[in-house]
């Protein structure tokens, strides 16, 4: 049975206590954008710091002030992202800027540990000779766009600010279609948010993700999109003429 990849950066992720999270990965466009950010506002904190170490160098020397020099530089390479991404906001301000967070795998904050792999192991990324060649193909060959800092410490980015999907008007309301075949649980509910879901999308949107499933449609393009609402709408209308069982949740287990 061969496995269709998701269409679309938006990722589910299980947390052990059951409870099931979504996030929305960030790809090596935005991140490039953020790390020219970043760049941008360490040249200008470094030209800064080189021009008061410039005025104080009368006083210390040269030697010194070279030292000191190197050291800032040296801390400002290295652990400029470590000390940001460890920290409270998650990100470094480039990042928080475009709106992305570093996170663990399983949706947690990360630690400093896993901040220091992630940004030390960003010398091989940026190999070969610092086209980040590495790294942009580790992110295009996995589904969480994840380089190879990223796969070390278990990290993701994403989007920390989501913006407002615009509504677009569903398809009118038909007659129901009964299922031609028989679905499990899991495909059942994914029929019902396909039809739920469908008014944040394009007419092209719906007829892309309608043809993944041509096999229960039988049709593509807009008369399948049409079958598949009306199966939905089906299935909805047989969940609401049900019996009401009593239904226990623990744990996110459900049991009749």
């Amino acid at each position: 049975m061969m496995v269709v990849e998701k269409l679309d950066t938006l990722q589910s992720v299980e947390l052990a206590e059951g409870v099931e999270i979504r996030l929305r990965m960030a790809g090596p466009m935005v991140r490039a954008g953020a790390f020219m950010l970043d760049l941008l506002i360490r040249i200008l904190a470094l030209f800064v710091i080189g021009l008061c170490l410039g005025w104080a160098g009368v006083a210390l020397g040269g030697r010194v002030i070279s030292g000191i020099g190197l050291l800032v530089w040296f801390l400002m390479d290295w652990f400029y992202p470590v000390i940001f991404e460890a920290g409270a906001w998650g990100a470094t301000p480039g990042k928080r800027m475009m709106g992305l967070r570093v996170i663990q795998a399983n949706g947690s904050p990360i630690t400093f540990g896993q901040a220091m792999v992630r940004n030390f192991m960003r010398f091989i990324d940026a190999m070969p000779i610092f086209t980040y060649g590495f790294g942009v193909a580790s992110c295009l060959s996995s589904k969480r766009f994840q380089r190879l800092g990223d796969l070390a410490a278990g990290t993701v980015v994403v989007y920390d600010r989501l913006q407002a999907m615009p509504v677009i008007a569903s398809p009118p309301p038909m007659a129901a279609i009964p299922l031609p075949v028989g679905l499990s649980a899991d495909e059942t509910r994914a029929l019902i948010m396909f039809r739920d879901r469908s008014g944040l999308w394009s007419e092209g949107r719906r007829v892309e993700i309608a043809d993944q499933i041509v096999s229960l449609s039988g049709v593509a393009g807009t008369a399948g999109v049409n079958r598949l609402m009306a199966m939905a709408h089906w299935v909805q209308e047989r969940r609401s003429d049900a019996p009401v069982a009593k239904v226990e949740k623990w744990k996110g287990v459900e049991t009749k």
